[in-house]
């Protein structure tokens, strides 16, 4: 689920499908979680739905604690901790009401949103400056993606689908976190606007985000997990990747040669 935002670079750029044709636009495609956000969307929501007792402590204790518990002590990784909350939070908030997933999503957003990375919130201005078409794809849900696009003057925000039905979320999602997922929707998005994907640009932190990376002409890996960083590795050319590792208020820029000895 994808939207179109009014106030964006959508009207500045003409991106309509006659002049698509025409013209090849430059995409800068983001990630969010761990790549704009410093945190998962879902976390949040999660500790939102918990904090104004909208579902019920035990659920979380039984459900979330553990691999929370083991993510904290490195006994397992983030993704797997990830897996566990995602999960759970689909499956708890099934029968919940438009409004209250509205209530929470507002309260992430008033409370949590500005807790983005520097350098890819300085990359967003950067490309909307100099014209370049800027989507957000990430597997965190549609109703929240959607409100970080508008925030952060995304040209389109694609997230994981979640069904509601009689304002009432079904339990049913069409999921956007799998490496697989991500690159068939780029494609359809390339065909519906003529994206020139060589002189584009990607960025994401995970394994899911590979082949978003893999197919444009500027890859950039921000913060990158174990094995995107050792699949970016194991690449016979890998020199037009670029990696960024931001800590606390330094900001350090790598090339996959750099990091070959170590």
């Amino acid at each position: 689920m994808y939207r179109h935002y009014k106030k964006t670079a959508y009207n500045s750029l003409n991106l309509n499908r006659k002049e698509n044709k025409m013209k090849k636009q430059i995409a800068a495609f983001f990630d969010i979680d761990g790549t704009i956000y410093r945190d998962s969307l879902v976390t949040e929501l999660y500790k939102k739905l918990l904090k104004y007792e909208i579902i019920p402590q035990e659920e979380y204790i039984k459900q979330v604690k553990e691999p929370l518990t083991a993510w904290k002590n490195r006994q397992v990784s983030y993704e797997d901790y990830l897996e566990a909350l995602t999960e759970n939070f689909s499956t708890t908030i099934k029968g919940l009401t438009k409004a209250q997933i509205d209530f929470v999503t507002d309260q992430v957003m008033k409370l949590s949103s500005d807790k983005v990375y520097t350098y890819t919130r300085d990359k967003i201005n950067s490309h909307k400056e100099q014209g370049h078409m800027v989507i957000f794809i990430s597997g965190s849900p549609d109703f929240i993606v959607s409100r970080m696009g508008e925030k952060y003057n995304a040209d389109l925000a694609i997230g994981s689908g979640y069904e509601f039905k009689k304002d009432l979320f079904t339990g049913k999602i069409k999921p956007m976190w799998t490496s697989r997922a991500k690159n068939k929707k780029i494609n359809e998005l390339v065909e519906e606007y003529n994206i020139d994907l060589k002189n584009s640009f990607a960025y994401g932190d995970t394994n899911g985000d590979t082949l978003m990376l893999s197919k444009v002409g500027n890859p950039i890996a921000i913060n990158p997990n174990k094995e995107l960083l050792a699949n970016i590795m194991k690449l016979k050319e890998n020199s037009h990747y670029k990696i960024i590792v931001e800590r606390k208020d330094s900001i350090y820029n790598l090339t996959p040669d750099m990091l070959k000895d170590i």
